[in-house]
């Protein structure tokens, strides 16, 4: 056991959120006995049959993902909207923590860890102590690989509504991706967040507008009611004879109580200032479009001229 480094191991921890390797602490010259005295005498807890804590108790969110990085071993990295989540992403939170690494062959399981495998480079921010994903190509190979179209258009949608990258970004990221799954369906949803779409449901009201020929939106305007509260409107239409049309796409948090009762109000407080508010659903935007549609023609949305 040595005795002459006691420091060593507690820097490299203090880095890692109280996490080691096995393979670190042979290389800082600590054998295996070390290790097991200090399991035995329940100083340290183990995590995975390679990884040990320093601490005991539960494992904070950060461990976790330092785990899942030290087990997967040198050149693995937090991605997909783990990556996401730790640049500061919202309400896209998964509880399973994605680390991904080069081909591997060997790797043991490790509950509440997503471990996938990709050839492509670790494509890293310089800053930050946790290996982790860039935002830019995070989100398109998650986009690029999850099931579902829609959730794809939505992350990406997200993280430029969120200020986490730009459309500018993304595109120069998916040139130099490839190939990419999807990359087709990417550029023509970031075409449309560029133009101002900011949500998936947004998206959806730009190509109701094409189907439909109706004249597309001014989105997120900013208008005050009439209590004098600044508001930011989803989508809004101002008709020839100065009345203004505005849609309000509710998801669905909508229904909680809460956020009932302040929509209540503020369609009140829009509706007293002489505005016509129509409100929908996101789900009918996906499924009903043709139907919000002829809502938006009877109040006065024309056809479009172009």
């Amino acid at each position: 056991m040595p005795t002459k480094r006691p420091t060593l191991w507690r820097e490299m921890a203090r880095v890692q959120c109280g996490l080691l390797a096995r393979r670190q602490l042979v290389g800082l010259g600590y054998d295996s006995d070390y290790v097991d005295d200090q399991l035995a005498a329940e100083r340290w807890q183990l995590v995975s049959d390679v990884v040990v804590c320093t601490t005991t108790g539960t494992l904070t969110r950060e461990q976790q993902m330092w785990t899942g990085v030290l087990h997967a071993g040198p050149g693995s990295a937090i991605g997909g909207l783990t990556a996401l989540e730790r640049r500061g992403l919202k309400n896209w939170y998964r509880d399973e923590i994605t680390v991904l690494l080069a081909k591997s062959h060997n790797l043991q399981p490790l509950e509440g860890v997503r471990f996938v495998e990709t050839r492509r480079p670790v494509l890293l921010n310089a800053t930050g102590a946790l290996p982790t994903w860039r935002t830019e190509p995070a989100a398109l190979l998650f986009a690029g690989y999850t099931p579902s179209p829609r959730t794809a258009m939505g992350l990406l949608a997200a993280v430029v509504q969120q200020r986490l990258t730009s459309p500018d970004r993304l595109l120069a990221e998916i040139d130099r991706m490839r190939p990419l799954r999807r990359a087709k369906l990417f550029k023509a949803t970031l075409a449309e967040v560029e133009d101002g779409s900011h949500s998936l449901a947004e998206l959806g009201v730009s190509r109701m507008c094409r189907q439909h020929g109706l004249p597309q939106p001014d989105r997120q305007v900013r208008r005050r009611d009439a209590s004098g509260r600044l508001r930011y409107l989803d989508c809004e239409w101002r008709l020839p004879d100065g009345t203004v049309v505005i849609l309000e796409i509710d998801g669905g948090f909508h229904m909680e109580v809460e956020h009932w009762e302040d929509d209540i109000a503020r369609e009140r407080d829009l509706v007293s200032t002489g505005a016509v508010v129509l409100r929908c659903t996101d789900r009918e935007i996906r499924d009903q479009p043709d139907r919000v549609a002829s809502s938006l023609r009877a109040v006065g949305v024309g056809r479009s001229s172009a």
